[in-house]
Order: C-alpha cells, then structure tokens, then sequence
C-alpha cells in the first residue's frame, strides 16, 4: 500500500541532469512497488542515497527456498534508467554467491540486454524467477535440496545480525522472532515427545519382565498400561506448559 511507505523519504542521490532523472525514476518506482508489491518480496532505498536499495526475498512455500529470507541489494548507476544496476545476494542461500555482482540479463553484466522501461519491479521479479531455476550463470552455486534447505534455516539468525537489514525491515525482523519463537516451541515439544515415547516404551518392557517374573501377566500388563498413560499425562501437560510459555513470551 502507497500507505506504507518509509517516513524518511531517500536522498535526493547525485545532482546534475543524470542524476535527477535517475532519482526521478527512482522515487517513481519506490512508490509503484509499495502500492503494488512483488509477490515475496519486499524492497527499500537507503534512507541516505536513493541509488542503493536493500530488498528481502521470501522462499516460495513450494521450493526449497521454503521458509528463507534472503537479503540482498541493487546499486543503481546515476545514468539509471538508461543503464541496469549491479545485483547482489548477501544472505548464503545455495543458488547464489554472497557479496558478489551476479551475472543477469537484468544486470550491469548485460547493458546490451537492459530494457530502459524496465522498473526495480521488473528486476526483482527477474531476480526471483532465475533463483527458482538452475541454469548457472556468473555468480550462481550448485548445492543438493538438501543443502538450500538448511541454508533456509539459518537465513533467520544470519539476518538479525546485519545492521542494514535489522534497520531497513523491522516488520520482517519481528517475523523472524516470532519464527524463532514457534520454531523453539516445536523443538521442545519433539524432544519431551521422544522421551516420552522412549520412557513409555522402557517402562513397559520392564512392567512385561516384571509381570513374567511374578508369574502373573494380567497384572503386570495393566501396571505396564497404567504407568504408561501416567507418561502420556505428563506430556500432555508439558506440551501445554511450552506453549503456555511461548504465548506469554510472545505478548511480552
């Protein structure tokens, strides 16, 4: 929403003819992608020079990207829009290089390519589209599935630590927290869920031994079956108690 926008406007960025248009261009374009975002991701200017914006790209839910978030920034040439811009991924990923201009037919490695029409939009929506495919290119990685997958995992942490992103995103640095969080609680809930299931079954086999030994399987089948409910009890409430936890963390 054009609502939206960053209260401190960018920096009116180099003077002169060229400058202005490619500020010009920009500001039109800052306040084109707010009112009509592109799908998974999120863009902003610097606060103090208009030709470098930092963007977030959300991992499609149907890819190996799923649950990422990866920073990344474009440096626009003040002859913009008559010349493309250099692209970069900061955030490791397992399709791209970080810190590295990525070779792009809408990149400053192809100005024979550039279209002048073409706005931040069109580039974002280029970079994402290329992410998702695996033809190597000039900047490009190969990993597994596998390998992008615990890339995705980590991108949470290696974010916050990035002083640009925690500044220029605090809507997605909350998100992430509150993901830190939800994650935390389903890493609880598992482990006392496998210890439980592995008491439960330790218990049972010893209350089996134990009924054999008496010579009396009935009642050591129905203690076994007892003490095992007991255990499932005692997760139930644990469950409930790490989620009591995480709630009352997340309002505070």
């Amino acid at each position: 929403m054009a609502g939206n926008v960053r209260a401190n406007r960018p920096a009116l960025g180099p003077t002169g003819r060229k400058g202005t248009t490619a500020t010009q261009r920009l500001r039109q374009d800052y306040l084109r992608i707010h009112k009509d975002p592109v799908p998974y991701i999120v863009a902003h200017p610097l606060p103090t020079n208009i030709l470098e914006w930092h963007y977030v790209v959300k991992g499609p839910e149907d890819s190996s990207y799923a649950s990422g978030i990866y920073h990344g920034k474009l440096c626009f040439p003040s002859e913009f829009p008559f010349k493309p811009p250099s692209i970069y991924m900061l955030t490791p990923n397992g399709r791209f290089k970080c810190n590295v201009r990525l070779c792009l037919s809408i990149s400053d490695y192809h100005p024979d390519t550039w279209n002048p029409a073409w706005s931040v939009s069109t580039i974002l929506t280029g970079l994402l589209s290329f992410m998702l495919e695996k033809n190597p290119t000039m900047g490009s990685i190969e990993t597994s599935e596998y390998e992008k997958r615990i890339f995705a995992k980590q991108s949470w942490d290696f974010n916050l630590k990035n002083a640009t992103f925690v500044e220029l995103f605090p809507d997605i640095v909350e998100e992430i927290k509150e993901k830190q969080k939800s994650q935390q609680a389903s890493d609880a809930i598992t482990s006392v869920s496998g210890r439980v299931t592995e008491l439960s079954q330790q218990i049972r086999s010893h209350g089996l031994r134990a009924g054999h030994a008496a010579n009396n399987e009935g009642l050591g089948g129905a203690l076994s079956n007892i003490i095992v409910i007991v255990g499932f009890a005692a997760f139930v409430y644990t469950v409930r108690y790490v989620l009591m936890t995480t709630s009352e963390s997340s309002s505070l």
